[in-house]
């Protein structure tokens, strides 16, 4: 019998447009499966990466194919849907395979031939259990500290080593780098057990005789036998921690029984991902939440995605965890998209009181091997197991690429959030579309909710595609907040402002304060000024490598670029011109935060926005701080204003409206409305109407009076005459053509070739070729190109012929250096 030679067909993570086909060892013939991955080499080089099995097949491509170099997995560590809803987003987002790979994988599944190998620090405690080759490896990072992938191979004098370097991962021998840059160590726990001698019946009796004239003693050792149930049938391990809460017991007490050889400790490594035993806690719906889960249980027995269109304190959360119970019963996995990772800490602690150890995080804030670690737990669920971790997934936008195979509820909290939108890089896709999608392939039911829904969503919903259902009254009967506009224009002109604060506001601050209420204060710009200039000769800082104004923070004492980094000490003096007389003009979220200082100084104040917020926990502990009324003020940028619950908050403010309303966008008074809908939401208690004061210099603006009325239809209506009217969505589908190049004139070139061969096909669909608002950031000038595409024409067909002009002008010499992205559905 002839022996049947087989191929396989890799995504690897490389911006390349195809696949690529390998040809397998016939030692591997048996191990290769689809969604497994394995080493393989690609370029001219020696270059090694991780690649993913998509297609296995007898069909010998037409270039020589090279041999894929080992099996990494026993088993696949992706799965079919997975493979198609990668294949789904590479095609509607004009992304390559291997950008959607990138974007998918945790970093610590990619093994590539650069990859910098070191010891772990814990290596000592399996040097028992190698094997003579794997002992090698060790005992070569023990002299040279790190070695790479290619060196290792020298070292063994074998190619294949990739198999050698998984075990040593496995038995937490060695880490590679990607660990390290997050500083990865493993989370260790002190235990306490009993010595050998202490754990024989006679011994202890003995024991407690010898240690009875130390009563500390005494209570530590009887503290011990109650936490360890020794005398039950499962006896319980020890924390260091625990012993000396239950005991009431100082560290060196059990250090004295560690020295008397009664007590031994020892550590552990244990889950970084922390866990909460469910209490039990159940959420008795109103009548307002009971009509609301009985019109989405009939949407989704009719197929539809439904629309949860709820104001802000309605209870949507204690819906959906009727939901999420429904489908856990139907043994199905839940996932639960929240647009911000900060979101997670007050939802988390709610699911996991009635969930438990069900509800899994994942987000890009968690360390590469935690996020392995919930991949690996989503990957093996079983319905028929009831220990199976993490059947609720709640993270953000990465967290749809886990691998489910049960898939039964998607819920996408917030969906009107921008932050769903993957900006860069690619792939450049809308989380809430194409977690639609992904509920589609699993024939799953979707749940989009939200205060404000997007224009997009509710025209869906108004057209009958989604299905809508509506919340109008806030949980227990509390009143929206009565919404106020101060007029900073006027204020200014009779000289009544105080500092940033109008005499509305102001006034309004000082009665909350005296009746022991919390405030927050939303200001969309963070440091502490946006603009330094010299008042002589008018010379402001600007960064280096963008078209930009570099911001400025006092708490660093520094100038920075918000786009790329930048940063200079603050100059003493002008250095265009010497003088001395350099001001700030503007002001973000640091510069209020001082000024409450001054008029307020015996208040604590946090504030919360990218600076303050980049640690992992930091978000988590500001909010617990405000929740636990540590905090009286919360000033803070768009984070405040996303779906958090405090029940002392009776007012808030918002300190320029206008820079929102003006942003030149044609979604800025729908995202204006959001904000500030959302941020108002905050304000009000039980006992109390809450208060919102939005300063303005335009207090009769449109969006101001709807967000004052709380009337989302109107804004709705306006806006979509205008988007009916300007032919935007969502009657017309766009896609952001961007180019970039570091000589202007060159990309002046391309971006006209590029929309004249654009417009010989779409004709006035096509706009531009413009500069944006900043044109050049890291030293790369950008030109944009938006096409215009009806809701009734093909998109695909739109972007076959796009591709082809794109082929077209990159095969030209003269376009070589220009980078070109597409932007399906910019948002």
């Amino acid at each position: 019998m002839s022996r049947v030679t087989y191929f396989v067909d890799l995504v690897l993570p490389l911006p390349i447009p195809n696949l690529y086909t390998y040809r397998v060892p016939v030692e591997f013939s048996e191990e290769i499966q689809v969604g497994k991955r394995v080493i393989a080499q690609f370029g001219k080089g020696t270059k090694l990466y991780t690649g993913i099995i998509v297609k296995i097949h007898e069909k010998a491509p037409d270039y020589e194919a090279k041999y894929i170099e080992a099996v990494l997995d026993e088993y696949p560590i992706v799965n079919s849907f997975q493979l198609k809803f990668w294949k789904w987003i590479e095609s509607y987002y004009m992304a390559n395979p291997g950008d959607v790979m990138n974007a998918a994988l945790p970093s610590s599944l990619k093994l590539a031939s650069e990859t910098k190998i070191l010891l772990h620090e814990n290596f000592r405690d399996v040097i028992d259990d190698l094997s003579d080759n794997e002992y090698l490896i060790v005992e070569a990072l023990e002299v040279r500290n790190e070695l790479n992938v290619a060196e290792i191979a020298e070292i063994l004098g074998i190619k294949n080593i990739h198999g050698y370097i998984k075990k040593l991962i496995e038995k937490k021998a060695i880490v590679v780098e990607e660990e390290l840059k997050r500083r990865y160590k493993p989370k260790m726990e002190s235990y306490v057990r009993l010595s050998p001698r202490a754990n024989d019946e006679e011994q202890l009796k003995l024991i407690f005789d010898e240690i009875s004239r130390a009563g500390k003693q005494v209570e530590a050792l009887m503290g011990f036998i109650q936490l360890n149930q020794r005398y039950s049938k499962q006896p319980k391990a020890v924390r260091k921690v625990d012993l000396q809460k239950t005991a009431n017991i100082s560290p060196a007490i059990i250090n004295a029984l560690v020295k008397k050889e009664v007590f031994e400790i020892y550590e552990e490594e244990v889950n970084r991902i922390k866990m909460a035993e469910a209490q039990q806690e159940s959420y008795d719906l109103n009548e307002e939440q009971l009509r609301a889960f009985s019109e989405i249980k009939s949407a989704f027995s009719e197929g539809k995605v439904t629309l949860l269109h709820g104001v802000t304190s309605s209870g949507k959360t204690e819906v959906y965890i009727q939901l999420i119970e429904e489908a856990l019963k139907a043994n199905k996995q839940v996932l639960y998209l929240l647009p911000e990772i900060a979101l997670t800490a007050q939802i988390v602690g709610r699911l996991q009181k009635v969930f438990g150890d069900k509800v899994g995080v994942y987000h890009s804030r968690y360390n590469e091997n935690e996020r392995a670690e919930v991949w690996n737990e989503v990957l093996k669920f079983d319905p028929t197991n009831e220990n199976s971790r993490f059947q609720v997934i709640l993270g953000a936008r990465s967290a749809m690429f886990l691998p489910y195979s049960h898939l039964g509820l998607v819920i996408v909290d917030e969906e009107h959030e921008n932050t769903f939108k993957q900006y860069d890089p690619a792939p450049r896709y809308q989380a809430r579309d194409a977690s639609i999608v992904l509920a589609n392939m699993h024939k799953a039911n979707v749940l989009l909710g939200s205060a404000t829904p997007s224009i997009e969503s509710y025209r869906n919903a108004k057209d009958g595609k989604y299905q809508l259902v509506e919340m109008f009254k806030r949980f227990g009967n509390v009143q929206m907040p009565e919404v106020l506009c101060a007029d900073i224009k006027d204020a200014t002109k009779k000289k009544k402002m105080k500092s940033l604060f109008s005499p509305l506001l102001f006034e309004a601050m000082e009665e909350a304060l005296e009746n022991k209420e919390q405030i927050i204060l939303f200001q969309n710009r963070r440091g502490y000024s946006p603009i330094m200039i010299c008042e002589t000769c008018g010379h402001t800082a600007e960064c280096k490598n963008c078209d930009v104004g570099l911001t400025y923070h006092k708490y660093t004492n520094r100038l920075n670029c918000h786009y790329c980094g930048y940063s200079i000490a603050t100059p003493k003096v002008c250095p265009a011109c010497g003088d001395t007389a350099i001001k700030v003009k503007g002001f973000g979220t640091e510069k209020i935060e001082e000024e409450i200082g001054i008029y307020f100084p015996d208040v604590k104040v946090a504030r919360m926005d990218l600076d303050t917020t980049r640690a992992k926990n930091a978000y988590h502990t500001i909010i617990n701080q405000f929740e636990n009324q540590e905090v009286q003020i919360l000033v803070g940028t768009q984070m405040v204003t996303k779906g958090l619950d405090f029940s002392n908050v009776s007012l808030v403010g918002i300190l320029n409206a206008d820079n929102m309303l003006h942003f030149p966008d044609f979604r800025s008074y729908e995202r204006s409305y959001q904000l500030m809908s959302q941020v108002s939401g905050r304000a009000g208690r039980k006992s109390k109407r809450g208060k919102v004061i939005i300063q303005s210099y335009n207090p009769d603006h449109q969006i101001i009076r709807n967000v004052i009325d709380h009337d989302y239809h109107t804004m709705f209506k306006n806006e979509v005459i205008d988007r009916r009217n300007f032919k935007y969505p969502p009657y017309y589908r766009l896609i952001r053509i961007t180019l970039k190049h570091r000589k202007a004139a060159e990309l002046n070139i391309a971006a006209d070739f590029f929309a004249r061969d654009m417009k010989a096909i779409f004709g006035n669909r096509v706009l531009g070729p413009e500069f944006p608002a900043i044109a050049k950031i890291r030293n790369s000038y950008h030109k944009q190109i938006i096409l215009k595409v009806e809701k009734s024409a093909s998109i695909q067909a739109s972007k076959d012929h796009l591709m082809k002009i794109y082929t077209n002008a990159i095969h030209r010499n003269e376009f070589k250096g220009v980078r070109v992205i597409f932007d399906v559905d910019p948002y």
